[in-house]
């Protein structure tokens, strides 16, 4: 027998379900609103109680509603985030299993990729989205068999919102986690967001990869294009992240790889002839990096982290020397159409001459003693008193270090 308190509960239960039933959209969202107002933050006892133990009624209606409306946008912000009360109540996993037994995680998903959708209300389905994933390896599973790393990586790469797209980054970074059988698949998601036009996903995703690389081991060799692609980044801070992980990358199998394109950035194909960009031609006050450009911001991120990397390790600074990096660099500073190409490479190429003997005495000998001291006194500005001739005598440089002698101790090793 039920006490008379608990018949009474269970009469506003159904009455305030009755009330959700006959509701027409207006009627909902006030609902909603109060809904939201006096219950965010409640554990699932605590909403237990507030619907006389009949919370996951009013889950049920919520997910159906969603099911039939959330393509025309009816109330979905409210939607979503009265949903996720339930989802994010303090020992309420029933109420997440409930949900994704309706089919919620595909629905999730799906609000991501529709275009007519507010920003608003996709950060909320990613929301949503990391409540799940936080709830264990078998719901990271569930997002990721869904389709789940495409669709994120393909928000990231679209959203307009800095928020929605550090909200995303968090959920593949969660999902890389403790999730052995997708962590890889989620890996290639990232790397597949580096070609993309944005740089914020293009930062957002180098940082993810740089996170996860202790987990994932070795890197796919997929990851060598896009990688050296992204130093043609005119934005420092996509530079900054891309040079991170090339750092933490000089430990892996792919280093060799690198290197080489590193090396090949330095030496762009000469007299390419411009290519104006569809936006340039259509309006001419607007200038966008045309392919000679991109290359030459390539060939000065390139040798910038040339120096960086051999100054880390003594070992791939040889490496790079059998490279022909050394050629390399003195094709870049003698580049008079790009002044960071020329002060990158100097300084770069300023430290393999001051811990290589034998690279001094080559450098020496292709720049004459006038220029190798100028050189020598002053790399960081040296290369603004070149004449064209000059340059022009760098740019068509020969220089060939054999391989033996690449191996020959640095200074240091000397002493």
């Amino acid at each position: 027998m039920t006490s008379v308190k608990e018949q009474e509960a269970i009469r506003k239960l159904m009455a305030f379900l009755q009330e959700w039933d006959s509701a027409h959209k207006v009627a909902r969202s006030c609902i909603l609103d109060n809904f939201i107002k006096s219950n965010d933050g409640k554990t699932e006892p605590e909403l237990e109680l507030e619907f006389s133990q009949g919370a996951s009624l009013f889950l049920a209606r919520l997910t159906a509603w969603l099911r039939m409306t959330y393509m025309y946008s009816t109330c979905l912000n409210k939607l979503l985030k009265s949903i996720g009360i339930f989802l994010s109540a303090a020992s309420g996993r029933r109420y997440i299993i409930e949900f994704l037994e309706i089919g919620g995680v595909s629905i999730l998903l799906e609000i991501l990729g529709l275009n007519h959708l507010k920003e608003e209300d996709k950060r909320e389905s990613v929301k949503l989205l990391q409540l799940i994933a936080d709830a264990g390896r078998k719901y990271k599973e569930l997002i990721c068999e869904s389709y789940g790393v495409r669709s994120l990586a393909e928000f990231l790469v679209t959203s307009d919102s800095a928020e929605a797209q550090e909200d995303t980054q968090a959920l593949m970074d969660c999902l890389g986690r403790s999730n052995p059988k997708y962590q890889n698949q989620v890996y290639k998601g990232l790397v597949a967001v580096l070609p993309c036009a944005s740089p914020r996903a293009q930062q957002l995703a180098l940082q993810t990869l740089r996170v996860m690389q202790d987990a994932v081991g070795e890197a796919p060799s997929i990851l060598v294009e896009p990688m050296l692609g992204v130093l043609g980044s005119a934005h420092l801070e996509v530079q900054y992240e891309a040079t991170q992980l090339l750092r933490a990358l000089m430990a892996r199998e792919l280093r060799p790889a690198l290197l080489e394109g590193l090396v090949a950035l330095l030496t762009p194909p000469r007299k390419k002839a411009f290519t104006f960009c569809d936006k340039t031609s259509k309006d001419p006050t607007t200038l966008c990096l045309q392919e000679p450009v991109l290359v030459y911001v390539q060939q000065a991120a390139a040798a910038k982290v040339i120096g960086v990397l051999a100054k880390e390790s003594a070992e791939v600074a040889e490496e790079l020397i059998q490279l022909k990096v050394v050629r390399g660099l003195m094709v870049a500073v003698g580049n008079l159409d790009h002044v960071a190409s020329q002060r990158h490479a100097s300084i770069s190429l300023e430290y393999f001459v001051h811990v290589f003997p034998f690279v001094e005495e080559c450098v020496k000998k292709a720049l004459g003693h006038t220029l190798f001291q100028r050189f020598m006194d002053s790399p960081e500005t040296w290369y603004t008193k070149m004449d064209p001739v000059q340059a022009e005598e760098l740019a068509s440089n020969t220089v060939d270090i054999p391989r033996d002698m690449a191996r020959m101790q640095s200074r240091g090793e000397q002493e």
